[in-house]
């Protein structure tokens, strides 16, 4: 999700600066807005060059690891009968890092001070998620503080683990695809060239693929840096213009039109939105406002809009499988399976039905291409050495054959 820096006014007149993460700059204002400040600029996290690279190497006071453990010490605190303050003041020494405990400090004073914990935690700029802060206002508008914490953190869990899951998946085909990468550039740029001056000094007819993979290796000797580098400044421009709404959403668009790779995307976003939806429904909070929470959650902007879409359609009476079935963007299945909730009166737990099989099947298709993926770049990477030794050891044996019968 886009990161924006704000300045704003709190309601004693003092400047607040900071980050949040939102879709959107009007999200931020919005966000400040409840939080009772006037929100007086509102920027991306790139406007600035030197504070976008600094931005890079910054670290939050608490990543989404200390999150997932604070929320889990906490309701299991809560649940053994601790009152809130006591058990904040329990965590303070939680977190490694000395930004992290002062973040803790801050709630617990601001809870001491007479706040609820949901308005603590708004006031940490952005740290904790919008979806993180209204579950727990529905706990706490609903007497279950606790077992809203623990449906946070199970929320939390399992989205970790996904996430882990498709970072360990994707670890060794990336390795192995630098490595081919690695392995044919040292060949070609460092390797073959130095057999050039001897293969067209000997009286022998180089093939045409020896001629091309000499060609292109003395190429990459000598332009290898700059095209290196080149290339490297078109992906960040790329990427650059990819973060605009525009390109972006185009971009998204054409991704889920993909043959393969679209149902693949539809799939995880349809389950990540599941999950968001089911838990804030099964902790009260009405359906329109879990969808405009939710949607923060979807990171591709086209179904983003279509959600949008959909949740106009639900305003206007029309129940929440055919608002989605009309945008044609989810699966079908997911879509006829809230059908069955709304129903039978059990949406919440039919949206979390839908996060563990669209989980399940995105995990079982990454697993299919990654099991196929793997092999096939083996492969190339044999063929491409192989025609490389090849290239330079047909011609050295016509060489030595023709100097043996010399």
């Amino acid at each position: 999700m886009p990161l924006f820096r704000y300045t704003a006014l709190s309601p004693a007149g003092e400047t607040l600066a900071g980050t949040m993460e939102a879709a959107r700059a009007e999200d931020v204002v919005a966000r400040l807005q409840e939080q009772g400040h006037l929100p007086v600029q509102v920027a991306s996290g790139d406007a600035a060059g030197g504070e976008g690279v600094a931005a890079l190497f910054r670290r939050a006071a608490l990543d989404d690891a200390g999150v997932l453990q604070f929320t889990q010490q906490l309701a299991t605190l809560l649940a053994a009968g601790q009152a809130l303050d006591r058990a904040l003041g329990t965590l303070v020494e939680l977190p490694e890092r000395p930004e992290g405990r002062r973040v803790i400090e801050r709630i617990r004073d601001a809870v001491r001070g007479g706040l609820p914990l949901s308005a603590a935690l708004e006031q940490q700029h952005g740290l904790f998620p919008r979806l993180y802060v209204n579950l727990v206002r529905a706990g706490e508008a609903g007497g279950g503080l606790q077992p809203a914490l623990a449906r946070l953190a199970d929320h939390l869990e399992r989205s970790a683990a996904l996430r882990a899951q498709l970072v360990s998946a994707l670890v060794y085909p990336v390795l192995l695809l630098l490595m081919v990468g690695a392995v044919v550039v040292l060949l070609l740029a460092f390797v073959v060239p130095q057999f050039d001056e001897l293969l067209r000094s000997a009286e022998v007819t180089l093939p045409w693929y020896t001629e091309a993979v000499l060609a292109t290796g003395l190429f990459l000797r000598a332009w290898g840096l700059p095209i290196f580098v080149a290339a490297g400044l078109v992906a960040l421009a790329v990427l650059r213009h990819l973060r605009r709404p525009g390109p972006r959403a185009a971009f998204d668009a054409w991704l889920l039109d993909r043959p393969r790779l679209g149902p693949l995307a539809a799939r995880f976003e349809t389950a990540r939105l599941a999950r968001t939806l089911g838990t804030l429904l099964g902790n009260g909070v009405p359906l329109l406002a879990s969808l405009g929470i939710a949607r923060q959650s979807v990171a591709n902007v086209a179904l983003g809009e279509a959600l949008a879409q959909a949740t106009e359609d639900v305003k206007g009476g029309q129940g929440l499988g055919f608002a989605l079935a009309r945008t044609k963007r989810f699966p079908r299945l997911a879509v006829q399976m809230v059908q069955v909730g709304e129903e039978s009166g059990e949406l919440g737990g039919m949206l979390l039905k839908v996060a563990d099989a669209f989980d399940a099947e995105t995990r079982r298709a990454l697993e299919r291409a990654l099991s196929a993926l793997v092999p096939l770049v083996t492969l190339l990477m044999a063929v491409v050495v192989g025609i490389v030794i090849m290239a330079v050891l047909v011609p050295i044996y016509q060489l030595t054959s023709n100097a043996g019968v010399l």
